[in-house]
């Protein structure tokens, strides 16, 4: 992606100049609103590649989860290689939302998927961040249109959507919404590549993006298949990580499909198996997730677990992506001018 200058100030609604935000490459520390799965994955990929982190999540134990999470990334992390001043204890996790955010110069906010939710939290996090700070949504689906609606300057609100875990599989798909400003999606997509990760930043809104489109329509035949008896959760799970998982880690499903047609690349590929896409192999519409079918996705994970914990699973998963990443060379990326920033700190700069 071609660089873009860092946003000026430019007028909020109502004719009040903005804040311009700070370089994105200079950015040190970041607010992360919702300690989840998703929340915590980035937590944990921050704190890798060595800024200050604010936590904030309402649950009562959050802070406990979050730092048992991070503490349980932190050895696939260290292998991943740490940025320089990198550690856990650059972890605030305070009570009060305002607090979280006072200071933050971006802000990653990881609620859980419900509109009016998301709606509210994003007006209350522009109220209080600081001007001209991006604020990034980890919404999964919704489009950023539908949920700045409340906020009072919504140029700043975008889509900062990672794939799980966050602190180790690289893409970031960023998409503004309707009255997103072009600069905040800009600085957000040069922040995130700061940052270490592969970015996707798309022209237009989409629900579900892209990733999540091309991952649902796998996961609904999937459903279908156990949903009438054509197949086990083993032997659908087995068919992707022993076949073409196994092409998709260095090479995505288009280059793939291209080299099918020799050395007629795709136009052959599409002229010779064309007439299949009429062929009756999928079904995209979504089966009726009823107790039954439930009941056999769990019980056929549960068998397919051969008895490993979720957290021996979630060690077994983050040792292979990293082997995959060091198998094809794509380790991720360190921060630029990190160094400098982090001898700095080491000397007494406030954070």
């Amino acid at each position: 992606m071609t660089a873009a200058p860092s946003p000026g100030p430019s007028p909020a609604p109502g004719g009040t100049p903005r804040r311009a935000p700070c370089p994105p490459e200079d950015v040190r520390r970041v607010a992360c609103v919702g300690a989840g799965v998703i929340g915590g994955g980035w937590v944990a990929h921050f704190l890798a590649r060595g800024y200050d982190v604010t936590a904030w999540d309402p649950a009562p134990d959050a802070e406990e989860k979050l730092r048992r999470l991070v503490d349980a990334a932190w050895p696939a992390l260290e292998q991943l290689g740490l940025a320089e001043g990198a550690s856990t204890a650059r972890l605030t996790v305070v009570p009060d939302l305002r607090e979280a955010v006072a200071d933050a110069e971006f802000v990653q906010e990881s609620a859980p998927e419900k509109l009016e939710l998301k709606r509210s939290l994003l007006a209350e996090l522009d109220a209080a961040a600081p001007p001209g700070v991006v604020i990034a949504s980890s919404t999964s689906g919704y489009p950023m249109t539908d949920m700045q609606g409340e906020a009072a300057d919504p140029g700043r609100l975008l889509v900062g959507h990672p794939f799980n875990p966050p602190y180790l599989i690289p893409l970031v798909e960023v998409v503004g919404g309707e009255s997103t400003e072009p600069e905040a999606v800009a600085w957000a997509s040069r922040f995130y590549e700061a940052a270490g990760k592969s970015v996707i930043t798309m022209d237009r809104e989409l629900p579900g993006f892209i990733a999540n489109r091309l991952q649902e329509a796998l996961w609904r035949e999937a459903l279908h298949m156990v949903a009438n008896g054509e197949a086990s959760v083993r032997d659908i799970d087995d068919s992707i990580t022993e076949g073409p998982g196994l092409r998709w880690a260095f090479m995505g499903p288009c280059l793939t499909f291209a080299l099918a047609g020799g050395e007629g690349g795709m136009a052959h590929m599409l002229d010779h198996f064309g007439p299949s896409l009429k062929s009756p192999w999928t079904r995209l519409e979504a089966p009726e997730l009823d107790a039954s079918l439930r009941d056999a996705m769990v019980l056929g994970c549960d068998e397919a677990a051969a008895g490993r914990s979720i957290a021996q699973l979630v060690a077994e998963r983050d040792q292979g992506v990293i082997d995959v990443l060091r198998a094809t060379g794509r380790l991720p990326r360190g921060r630029g001018g990190h160094k400098d920033r982090g001898e700095a700190t080491a000397e007494g700069e406030s954070t």
